[in-house]
């Protein structure tokens, strides 16, 4: 059970844009429903105590929408440069067809929640992710969260780059250490939270998911995720 690392939604703004989508397409195609499966039971199970009372969220790298398509915000906005993202979004998400680290088309204290699943690893360097927590920063709201999860090199080692696209590595400190730089207050930093990925695995009951998240002593085991959260 896990989140849905090596997903390429690369943002980086030399990325091609026909290379994200086929290779989005080649590792989760055949797994989209049982991916939107798993992330029902994440979002119900844990992710929900960030978006209760937001009114607008945006995802970040939102890919074909797992996250975004299942929560209910009166304002959704997903970033993302796959093609094929805007056929997957639902209706009432507003698409974002950037590079995440150029400047959002969206006012200053905005937004409630930035949350990025599996993303950050994915930009070209660090200036670019310096520049993504910025964006974030500037459309925040006073009291604004940013949610960031994704693979954490010290536990994933080198199947950290069995990911073509993975780029910069990263770990819970690095990345809370750059979202200080960015002028948030850290709330949380996990260094173990999810497995690694579940691409090309079975995926998991909802009542396992929920069992695993209330149990955390299996998160010193079998996490290989960070989770990191911030508020402006």
């Amino acid at each position: 059970m896990t989140n849905d690392d090596g997903a390429d939604h690369n943002d980086d703004a030399d990325g091609d844009e026909t290379g994200l989508a086929a290779q989005y397409r080649r590792r989760f195609a055949d797994a989209e429903a049982s991916r939107e499966a798993v992330w029902e039971a994440l979002i119900s199970g844990w992710f929900h105590t960030y978006v209760d009372g937001c009114s607008a969220v945006l995802d970040l790298g939102c890919g074909w929408g797992e996250f975004i398509n299942q929560i209910d915000t009166p304002q959704r906005y997903g970033l993302d440069l796959n093609p094929d993202a805007a056929a997957h979004l639902d209706p009432g998400v507003e698409l974002l067809a950037q590079p995440a680290d150029a400047p959002w088309p969206l006012p200053a204290d905005s937004l409630d929640l930035v949350f990025s699943s599996n993303f950050l690893e994915h930009l070209g360097d660090r200036d670019a992710i310096r520049r993504t927590f910025a964006e974030a920063h500037r459309c925040l709201r006073p009291g604004g969260r940013v949610v960031c999860m994704g693979p954490n090199i010290r536990y994933a080692g080198g199947a950290y780059w069995d990911y073509f696209d993975h780029m910069v590595p990263l770990t819970e400190r690095s990345v809370a250490e750059a979202l200080e730089l960015a002028g948030f207050r850290i709330e949380e930093q996990i260094a173990r939270f999810l497995p690694f990925t579940m691409v090309g695995k079975p995926p998991p009951p909802a009542i396992f998911i929920h069992a695993y998240l209330r149990l955390r002593p299996a998160w010193r085991v079998l996490g290989k995720q960070f989770l990191v959260s911030a508020v402006k």
